[in-house]
């Protein structure tokens, strides 16, 4: 009898120790397949100090180096036009001669007067030395010659505003009077422009007003040109624009060339905004959130997300201006399988220059 009740127990221990033993397994087995497999490879890219700069492209023209429209000083009728259209002069050649006769005569008037009052003031002068007359009779006589030599250099003046002269030397335009016409003050004769230099005007945004300054050397094209020109600024407004919000640049064009006409279009490259020791990550490796941007930074063998703020970019790289810092080690690839705290093994490091 204890024998066959023995046998039960040991045979009931037995079972239940196998059905154990079956439950476990698969237990087991689930529990190996939730364990990570180890760190997740990825490419990574280190951080550090390179040059940058914005090239921007902004409207500008070629103007007149010197642009003045010639205009007469008094009224009065031409009788010498010396204006061949589009040609050169020199400064100070006669473009225009009007009527002067009148003023002519009263020239000579005024100086056989002053030959006169001159001889009667030496004959004062003489009086005086032996007290022949006052010296207020010889200083009216002295006045007189004053007098007639001051209306003398005034009818100068009058007549030499009656020679119109080129004020510098350049080219002249197409004209408006014709020989015999009367013109008056208010009347363009022609207009000159010296174009043996041109100058350049553009505006640029008010960001980039500190980095224009006198001397600064410009590239540009004309519209319709095949050539690069250069031109060097040769002063800036003293004012933003309160409408554009741009600063007006003007350069000076020492270049000769048949593409270079005042008054053409031109097309201004400019080099801006640089950065000698900007930060840049490849455009990949940023990750948009709705709130800010984040990078995947390497820590050893896991990952921080750090949010960073972003500048300019081009087609391969993106300027970090803040959250990274130099040595840093962000990632380029796998960022989708990433969580946080993950660890990583960088298989592949680049450091672009």
């Amino acid at each position: 009898m204890y024998k066959s009740i023995r046998t039960v127990v040991l045979l009931t221990v037995t079972v239940f120790l196998i059905e154990s033993c079956n439950d476990k397994k698969p237990q087991q087995q689930a529990g190996g397949a939730g364990r990570q497999q180890g760190p997740i490879p990825v490419d990574g890219f280190i951080v550090s100090e390179r040059i940058i700069s914005e090239n921007i492209e902004v409207p500008g023209s070629l103007l007149p180096f010197e642009e003045t429209q010639i205009r007469a000083e008094v009224g009065g009728r031409i009788v010498q036009l010396n204006i061949n259209e589009g040609s050169e002069v020199k400064k100070g050649t006669v473009l225009v001669k009007l009527f002067d006769k009148d003023l002519q005569a009263q020239l000579r008037k005024l100086e056989v007067q002053l030959k006169i009052k001159e001889k009667s003031e030496e004959r004062s002068s003489e009086l005086l030395k032996i007290q022949g007359i006052s010296q207020q009779d010889y200083d009216l006589s002295a006045l007189d010659v004053e007098n007639l030599r001051a209306d003398i250099e005034a009818t100068q003046i009058a007549i030499s505003k009656t020679e119109i002269r080129a004020p510098y030397s350049g080219r002249v335009g197409l004209r408006n009077v014709s020989l015999g016409a009367y013109i008056g003050q208010n009347d363009i004769i022609t207009i000159i422009r010296q174009v043996d230099k041109l100058k350049l005007e553009f505006s640029i945004p008010e960001k980039y007003a500190r980095e224009i300054t006198p001397g600064y050397i410009i590239s540009f094209q004309v519209d319709g040109g095949k050539q690069h020109h250069k031109a060097q600024v040769m002063a800036t407004e003293n004012s933003v624009d309160q409408n554009t919000r741009t600063l007006k640049v003007r350069g000076v064009v020492e270049e000769k060339h048949p593409e270079l006409i005042p008054g053409v279009f031109a097309k201004v490259n400019l080099q801006l905004g640089k950065n000698s020791k900007a930060l840049m990550v490849p455009t990949q490796s940023v990750i948009p959130t709705s709130r800010n941007k984040q990078v995947i930074v390497v820590r050893r063998d896991s990952v921080l997300y750090a949010v960073v703020e972003t500048g300019t970019r081009d087609s391969a790289l993106v300027h970090i201006t803040s959250g990274l810092k130099v040595g840093d080690t962000v990632v380029t690839t796998g960022l989708m399988a990433i969580r946080p705290n993950s660890k990583v093994k960088v298989t592949r490091v680049a450091d672009r220059k």
